[in-house]
């Protein structure tokens, strides 16, 4: 019993930064100020005439289409993207102690790739640079290849991608310290770097939705831990 109980008890400790970290994203997505391509084009040239380029700063959120002249191929599917992530897992049997056949997986390899895109809406476009970001991606490939040998059963390709004309959101921080107006990962820890497939409201109900049934799932297994531990001790 206490074994379990502290099973418990450390699962409701990891969801409970598992939970920390979704109300910080729903923050950031709540924290930061909607704009438009041209407007943030607009107040990059009235700071740089006022103070100079180089010292602007904002944590922002816009909505458009993920566009290229430059596009990335996906390993696998040849898929033009400006974000891939593929794998290759090697899936085998295993015998046990009991003598049953048990099967297994093991990562061959893993490939993630990005490149800077345009982010276009009705005003303009925007540069985004990818780096460092939550990136939600379309999964395009889970295939098992067969390939028996000993006790080799096979390889599965997954990929997944961040398709050109597909229209996302992006919520980071707008700079111009390059000298180009740029939306990049934010400096603060607290601010999230997010491109998501869903709208912003979307992406908040779902965000909120996750953090209240993380909130039960961890109250849930902490009161199990501590009865389980009490129980065993006493027991």
């Amino acid at each position: 019993m206490e074994f379990i109980g502290i099973i418990c008890l450390v699962i409701s400790v990891v969801m409970f930064f598992t939970r920390r970290n979704q109300q910080q994203k729903l923050f950031s997505i709540k924290r930061a100020r909607a704009v438009t391509a041209a407007e943030l084009a607009e107040t990059a040239g009235a700071v740089a005439e006022e103070i100079g380029g180089g010292n602007w700063r904002d944590y922002v959120k816009l909505w458009g289409t993920v566009t290229t002249e430059a596009p990335l191929l996906s390993e696998h599917r040849q898929k033009p993207c400006v974000y891939f992530v593929a794998t290759v897992t090697r899936e085998y049997e295993e015998k046990t102690q009991e003598g049953e056949l048990k099967r297994k997986s093991e990562q061959v390899s893993h490939n993630r790739q990005f490149t800077p895109f345009w982010l276009k809406d009705d005003t303009g476009s925007i540069l985004i640079n990818p780096d460092g970001a939550a990136v939600e991606t379309v999964d395009i490939m889970d295939e098992l290849r067969e390939e028996r040998s000993r006790s080799t059963l096979g390889y599965r390709y997954r990929e997944s991608v961040l398709p050109v004309g597909r229209s996302v959101l992006v919520v980071g921080a707008v700079s111009d310290v390059t000298g180009q107006v740029i939306i990049g990962k934010p400096v603060q820890a607290d601010h999230k770097y997010l491109i998501s497939l869903k709208d912003e409201e979307m992406l908040a109900t779902t965000t909120s939705r996750h953090a209240q049934n993380m909130g039960i799932a961890m109250v849930v297994c902490l009161v199990a831990g501590v009865v389980l531990l009490v129980w065993g001790l006493l027991a």
